[in-house]
């Protein structure tokens, strides 16, 4: 089977996930990282906050997690950083170009 692995996560500003996105792409971490403005609406500290952020998509090999995360979490300003991920079955011309940009 041809395994991707999608993490997502948020920043605070344009800026910085810029700044992430093409280190990790550099780094061959990651083919492709697709950014979205979003609003976040969440409780912290018992408030309720909203906030805009900048969401990634990073699209990647499931080898690359650790290292992956290792970098976010350095990376990214917040207390406790969103990193969510999940293993897709991926369509094998996708999967090819993913496996090709990165290795």
């Amino acid at each position: 089977m041809n395994k991707l692995l999608i993490l997502l996560t948020t920043v605070p500003d344009k800026l910085l996930a810029e700044q992430i996105a093409k280190e990790l792409i550099e780094r061959k971490l990651s083919a492709c990282i697709s950014i979205k403005e979003i609003k976040s609406i969440y409780k912290w500290q018992e408030n309720i906050e909203e906030n805009k952020e900048f969401e990634l998509t990073i699209k990647s090999l499931p080898e690359n997690l650790n290292e992956l995360t290792l970098i976010l979490k350095e990376k990214i300003t917040y207390e406790v950083p969103e990193l969510i991920y999940k293993i897709f079955d991926s369509e094998n011309s996708y999967f090819q170009w993913i496996k090709k940009s990165i290795n």
